[in-house]
């Protein structure tokens, strides 16, 4: 798939197929994650995948916005070292790499960031020098995907040489 057809149609899912993803394409979406760029090539991030049914039942009960994991077909924990100042921007990039490839097989996604930390560390022996930056669920999409997009136009979001100054093309 190109990459703008993959930025334009990729969407959020959170309704999955009961079909597994095979081990080769869950290989691949991490792949992504590590070949992401990273600030000064830290490539501080660390990925837990998480395929197994009760451990993605337990990530959905210590979550407060992700219940919907529990019915995806396998989860990536994505942790960053906060000794980076950047870790955040670090951990948007490997996630967008993970979604994208993801998506290029045909495979959904979808991001959570609200979760019970205590419990979170505790199952999935987190260590504390790590910051849990986000959990990402996978699996093929229960719905076709229309790939409808609601973004405001380009010229509400995008100036030229100074801010408040129109753009056209």
């Amino acid at each position: 798939m190109d990459v703008f057809e993959a930025l334009k149609t990729r969407l959020e899912i959170k309704e999955f197929e009961k079909r597994h993803v095979p081990a080769e394409v869950k290989k691949e979406i991490l792949e992504a994650g590590r070949l992401a760029p990273s600030g000064m090539n830290s490539q501080h991030w660390r990925f837990i995948l998480v395929d197994n049914g009760e451990d993605l039942k337990t990530l959905a009960d210590i979550s407060m916005t992700g219940k919907w994991v529990k019915d995806c077909d396998f989860a990536i924990i994505v942790l960053t070292s906060t000794k980076y100042p950047w870790h955040l921007l670090d951990a948007g990039r490997a996630i967008t790499h993970m979604q994208l490839a993801a998506w290029n097989r045909g495979v959904g996604s979808r991001i959570y960031t609200g979760y019970d930390e205590k419990r979170m560390r505790q199952t999935f022996n987190i260590p504390s020098e790590y910051s849990i930056s986000g959990v990402i669920g996978f699996g093929y999409p229960a719905r076709k995907i229309l790939g409808r997009k609601n973004r405001l136009p380009l010229e509400q979001v995008a100036y030229l040489n100074r801010y408040g100054q129109p753009i056209s093309f």
